[in-house]
């Protein structure tokens, strides 16, 4: 969905006591000059346009995150200071079309954070995986139907073959999990601005969550999970305080480069 092809540039009313109305360059736009134009300042302090907080909080979204934090750098880091849905749809002054979006966008995002839910190939309904370490569910509406448990593989989708529980894929023919399959095959990156980190793999699982996760190749060695919110580092696959005690944002890491992930780290949510 394009916004921008059909909505005109927004601005803020100057009568309207309800936003913290700033003269001030845009901290989200590295161009931006006090020219005079109103802008608000977020409950960080930073100060933002209608324009550049859309585009930020839309950028934010489409990686996944519907927890919205400032991007705004504080010398070389951002500040990621939380914004409320409520703060950035007030802030970003955001259109019927774009609340719609965010709003869909959000609530699918956060169902994702707190269930595991596929669609039953058979008759088509919602399935939710409640133990995250077995392939191996149930739908109880072809249950019903059959009058029988009718299990499949939550992986390939087809009936279940072989032994439950199972974690890594059933008997199935061609079942096997792509994610794991790309953790193990991804090329080797570096990251320019951190020493000794030239032989990285280029995409890793979040050792929390196990989210995909790919480093910008800019910044510091570490990342946000889009999906936990842990901070880890993307060297050496840390949680990023326990990296931290033994070097720092820029330095090697003691542990050294961490090889390629040969399992995915389960979210046991909380």
């Amino acid at each position: 969905m394009s916004f921008a092809e059909s909505e005109p540039e927004k601005c803020y009313d100057p009568l309207d006591n309800t936003v913290p109305l700033v003269d001030g360059k845009d901290d989200l736009d590295p161009f931006s000059l006090d020219d005079g134009v109103l802008k608000a300042r977020l409950s960080c302090g930073h100060v933002v346009s209608p324009e550049s907080l859309t585009a930020a909080c839309r950028a934010q979204l489409d990686e996944g995150n519907y927890k919205f934090k400032c991007p705004a750098l504080i010398g070389e880091r951002p500040c990621n200071s939380p914004l409320s849905y409520q703060e950035v749809r007030r802030l970003a002054d955001l259109t019927v079309k774009e609340m719609q979006y965010f709003e869909e966008n959000i609530a699918r995002l956060a169902a994702a954070d707190y269930s595991d839910i596929e669609r039953c190939p058979k008759c088509k309904t919602n399935i939710e995986r409640k133990d995250m370490a077995n392939l191996c569910v149930q739908c109880s509406v072809c249950s019903a139907e059959r009058r029988e448990p009718y299990l499949l593989c939550w992986q390939c989708l087809k009936p279940w073959k072989g032994n439950a529980p199972r974690s890594d894929h059933c008997e199935n023919s061609g079942c096997k999990n792509y994610e794991l399959e790309l953790l193990q095959n991804c090329k080797l990156t570096n990251l320019p601005q951190v020493r000794g980190a030239d032989a990285v793999p280029s995409i890793r699982a979040c050792p929390t969550c196990g989210q995909r996760v790919e480093h910008d190749k800019t910044g510091c060695k570490n990342v946000i999970c889009p999906r936990c919110q842990k901070e880890f580092c993307f060297v050496c696959l840390k949680l990023t305080p326990e990296c931290l005690k033994t070097s720092s944002y820029y330095k090697p890491c003691s542990a050294g480069v961490a090889p390629r992930q040969t399992s995915i780290p389960v979210w046991h949510r909380t």
